[in-house]
């Protein structure tokens, strides 16, 4: 038993070594496992089949007729590419996957039937043909199910570790079927041969049911066709990125096929030319031995860990760049000398073949699905179809065209010597062209992930404002609802303040009033322009029912401020009683801007009765006039009140000409107003209103840790709503001495400001570099965290006391969501630097639950970053365990880790307090409190000073266990604690210390 538990044990090591080696993880060993099987089984088969089909047609037909087989197989190909296509919109994806194999078998199986029961000799050469040209399309439709499956199987991070491993079965199946079928030609002819390969193939299949129903989330249970509402829109808002990335997609695939067919053309024609038959054999079966065993040991244990390191599309065009520069240069190269250059030419064919053939089946094989993956999952297995099945066999038609019209144009017109290089200088145009098609993809490909995302942002830097302006005409000319054009209007002042008045000043008549408010306050804004008068005008001479007083009163504003001689007399008609209350303050109002002594006195007579009317609503129109007054030093005895008035409204109005008048004497009243939910938005929009005046205030009210956390938090929004130079620059200084939440109101707040995501100018690198460091300091906060906890669970499994070990549970959980912190702030720090709407959606999917997302959210990541620590980065973000974590971190050089006690590490986590949030503080006061660990006089004195009272009533209770003379001197000070927590743990404690002393008299 004993020698058992130490196998269990050895076995249990062995299996993540092993799976380190291949760079797969836990989680995902099953399925790659399993599809490894699959694909090597049925490889094996088709190579059965294969390699005897080969042999029947080689004996009845020769080699002459085999290009009049390479075309028809590309036609067959396009038709069963097309025929999977339609199946996929008829049926569940999870039968077609699992009876597409059967289904193909059938006829070879017939033809093989038919072959031994018909005598007729021409019939018989036509089922060879047949059943040769049947395997070649059940090739091509294994290699699209292959990669469909692979690709509903493993999210788009894991495809990249996975898919090499998977695609490596292809050639562990040419090395079994190689020793088999000699071995297996003893025993059965090749009728035979092929009716066993078919069971095998059958077998496979069995594979691919228990992938389906084990797995059955992963596929789809509906047909093609049968989509919702909601995916149909989403797929009509993608389908023009879509079919380009698509067109992209299969222009690659196609480019890839025809270099490979170049390259093999030249090399078969250099092997012809320098070997007889039976070297030839024998160079091909040395040659194919050595490329095998390279692609086989590159697919185990360099390809995963290559394409995660330096991408997919970088991987991709590894081909492109040796075949068609490197390999092809060091050919010219060779023949510059006079000696070699013969054998140079012949050698630099058989490298550019093996380069071809290595990175071909390794690198390019095992990125492909990777490729498809940010298409939406409704439609990828349909897409990879036909674009992945149809590329292929059009450009293997495309490229037998190019070699005979070459071969016909040098033969004519080049010389002989020089014929062989026209083929290099086509490798190398299509290689070029290649390439170009890899970098619009990588381009295309992450833009359709933040599509797919549903998570990108609007804003100035993606909008052509002329394209936008004249879709904001149509949308509010033609029929809608009102909010979607409110939203318009609102989005367009944002974009171009200037270009919404030209915008919106011919369409005010044709607008409805709430429309009409909207349009004249951003005209309002913008400055006012005797330009617009006659689209304004018209609103002043409307009928009296037709009239809307709050749109009367903004273009009477706007007309008389534009006039540049406006006539003062006629604004004394508004004064009377009968007009609207608004219409009235606002002739006021400007009365008291520009009108004569004897009109100012008439208008403040006016103001002060509105004022202390006792109607709210006058109240509320007479300071809202206000605000664009000059003169208020008659009115300002009013404010005191107003501020205390019991409508809201009133109140808000009153805050809001406080700002827009420039009242110092009331600025206060502004701060006060950010403690109250109720006035909370009005006092931002009026601090915001201020500028650099508000700025001393807010930052001294952010910066006081006793003021409460929610008014601290508005304080840092407003100044980064205030988005001028010197806000952005306090910013930026307090975030260097800033942690915790603090640190992240700081970050939303610069990403306010911050305008240009692009690193450009020497002062953008500058910030950059900050941000750089902000990040390496958050990673190696997090690699703290992670010592931090996985100390204490070694240390939870040995302890005994349940007390201990639900107050270490806590202190866990507390770091957990320390961590959860330094992500958040990690995905801030990011999107300074990079474009927003990328960082967004990354943003987005990297907070799903689903793995699918996350995966979607670190793809994005590894395309847009490009910092030295991005590696890491990815994985920090990424669901590994924290003993993962915390060694990457280790071997990146951020931090150093030894294991240790509980008490040292609790000491050590206490040294970065301010780092710690409130709660997490508390938790280790109260793990010290039940653990019964020495703290020292300075760390216990700081915290009971702390401004949360949670924490300051862990650390009394700490000291109420270690030393109760000093904690009964302190009673007095504490009992001043305004806290009610505190409070009732300083009463308790006092009822404690008095019946303590009672005793101690009642015993002497």
């Amino acid at each position: 038993m004993e020698l058992k538990n130490q196998w269990f044990a050895a076995n249990r090591r062995t299996l993540p070594r092993l799976l380190r080696w291949v760079n797969l993880r836990p989680e995902e060993s099953e399925r790659t496992w399993m599809m490894f099987a699959f694909y090597t089984t049925v490889s094996v088969g088709l190579r059965w089949a294969e390699d005897s089909t080969v042999a029947l047609f080689l004996d009845e037909y020769g080699s002459g007729p085999l290009p009049w087989m390479y075309i028809a197989s590309a036609g067959m190909g396009i038709g069963l590419v097309f025929l999977y296509s339609w199946l996929q919109k008829i049926f569940p994806l999870r039968w077609v996957i699992v009876a597409i194999a059967p289904c193909m078998v059938i006829p070879l199986v017939l033809l093989v039937l038919l072959r031994w029961g018909i005598h007729v000799s021409y019939l018989a050469v036509i089922i060879v043909f047949l059943l040769r040209l049947w395997v070649d399309a059940l090739y091509v439709v294994n290699d699209l199910n292959t990669s469909i499956v692979a690709n509903q199987l493993f999210n788009i991070r894991e495809i990249k570790r996975t898919y090499p491993l998977i695609s490596s079965g292809l050639l562990v199946a040419d090395v079994i079927s190689g020793f088999s079928l000699p071995w297996l030609l003893e025993f059965a002819k090749l009728n035979k041969v092929i009716l066993i390969a078919c069971v095998v193939i059958i077998l496979s299949s069995g594979i691919l049911f228990y992938l389906s129903h084990h797995y059955r989330e992963a596929f789809p249970d509906a047909p093609q066709r049968l989509i919702s509402q909601e995916q149909a829109s989403r797929h009509r808002r993608l389908e023009a990125p879509l079919k380009r990335y698509t067109y992209y997609l299969f222009a690659f695939v196609g480019l890839l096929q025809i270099i490979g067919l170049l390259i093999d053309f030249q090399y078969l024609r250099e092997l012809n030319a320098n070997f007889g038959d039976r070297e030839l054999a024998s160079f091909l079966g040395l040659f194919g031995g050595v490329v095998g065993l390279c692609e086989l040991l590159t697919q185990w244990f360099i390809s995963s860990r290559l394409i995660e390191r330096i991408g997919v599309f970088f991987a991709a065009a590894l081909l492109p760049i040796t075949v068609g520069f490197l390999v092809p240069g060091a050919i010219a190269l060779f023949n510059v000398f006079p000696g070699i250059h013969l054998q140079g030419f012949f050698w630099g064919l058989i490298i550019l073949k093996f380069c071809d053939e290595l990175l071909r089946y390794t690198f390019i094989m095992s990125s492909g699905p990777a490729l498809y993956q940010p298409i939406p999952e409704r439609i990828r297995s349909r897409t990879q179809t036909l674009s992945g099945g149809t590329a292929e066999a059009i450009a293997t038609g495309l490229a037998g065209l190019v070699i005979v019209l070459t071969l016909v144009f040098s033969g004519h017109f080049v010389p002989a010597s020089l014929q062989k290089w026209v083929f290099i200088a086509e490798t190398v145009l299509v290689a070029a062209i290649c390439l170009k098609v890899v970098l619009v993809l990588r381009s295309r490909y992450v833009d359709l992930l933040v599509l797919s995302a549903d998570r990108g942002a609007l804003s100035a830097t993606n909008v052509g404002l002329r394209v936008f302006q004249q879709g904001v005409v149509k949308a509010l000319a033609e029929k809608g609802s009102t909010a979607d054009k409110r939203s318009c209007i609102e989005l367009l002042a944002q974009i171009d303040p200037q270009g919404a008045v030209e915008v919106l000043a011919p369409l005010l008549c044709k607008l409805p009033p709430d429309l009409q408010c909207q349009s004249l306050e951003v005209m309002l804004l913008a400055d006012v322009n005797p330009i617009y008068l006659p689209a304004v005008r018209p609103l002043l001479d409307q009928s009296q029912e037709n009239i809307n007083p709050e749109v009367f009163a903004l273009a009477l504003r706007y007309v008389w401020l534009a006039e540049p001689h406006p006539n003062l007399a006629l604004l004394e008609e508004y004064l009377h009683v009968r007009q609207n209350s608004l219409v009235r303050a606002t002739a006021a109002a400007l009365l008291l801007r520009q009108g004569t002594p004897m009109q100012k006195v008439a208008a403040t007579k006016t103001m002060r009765w509105m004022l202390t009317h006792k109607q709210e609503r006058e109240r509320v129109n007479g300071v809202k006039a206000l605000r664009e007054a000059v003169y208020l030093q008659a009115l300002r005895i009013h404010i005191p009140n107003l501020l205390q008035d019991k409508s809201l409204r009133v109140r808000c109005a009153v805050l809001e000409m406080i700002a827009a008048t420039r009242l110092e004497d009331y600025y206060s009243a502004l701060l006060a107003a950010l403690y109250y939910k109720s006035t909370r938005n009005t006092a931002v929009r009026a601090l915001v209103q201020l500028e650099n005046e508000a700025l001393e205030m807010l930052l001294q009210l952010a910066t006081n840790v006793y003021k409460p956390e929610v008014v601290r938090m508005y304080a840092w929004r407003t100044i980064g709503q205030i988005s001028t130079p010197e806000a952005m620059d306090c910013l930026w200084q307090y975030l260097e001495t800033s942690w915790g939440n603090p640190r992240y109101h700081i970050l939303r707040s610069l990403l306010k400001i911050h305008k240009q995501p692009e690193i450009t100018s020497l002062e953008d690198r500058f910030y950059e570099s900050r941000v750089e460091a902000f990040i390496e300091q958050e990673l190696k906060f997090l690699g703290e965290i992670y010592a931090a906890y996985i100390d204490f669970t070694a240390q939870a499994a040995d302890l005994a006391n349940a007390n201990i070990v639900a107050v270490c549970e806590l202190l866990q959980r507390a770091l957990l969501e320390l961590e959860i912190d330094v992500k958040d702030r990690l995905l801030l720090l990011l999107k300074l630097l990079y474009s927003p709407e990328k960082m967004q959606a990354a943003s987005f999917n990297l907070r799903s639950d689903s793995g699918v997302n996350l995966a979607r959210g670190l793809e994005i990541l590894d395309h847009t970053v490009n910092l030295p620590v991005k590696s890491l980065l990815l994985n920090i973000l990424d669901k590994r365990s924290h003993q993962e974590k915390l060694y990457l971190l280790v071997e990146a050089g951020l931090v150093e880790y030894q294991q240790m006690s509980d008490s040292d590490r609790l000491c050590k986590l206490l040294t970065q307090a301010n780092f710690l949030s409130d709660w997490c503080l508390a938790c280790c006061f109260h793990f010290a409190h039940v653990s019964r660990i020495r703290l020292t006089i300075p760390e216990i004195v700081v915290t009971l000073r702390h401004p949360t009272g949670f924490v300051r009533e862990a650390a009394i209770a700490y000291l109420s266990m270690v030393s109760r003379r000093v904690l009964i001197e302190l009673l007095p000070q504490l009992q001043k604690d305004q806290h009610p927590l505190v409070i009732s743990q300083v009463k308790e404690l006092m009822k404690k210390h008095q019946l303590q002393n009672y005793r101690i008299g009642h015993k002497v």
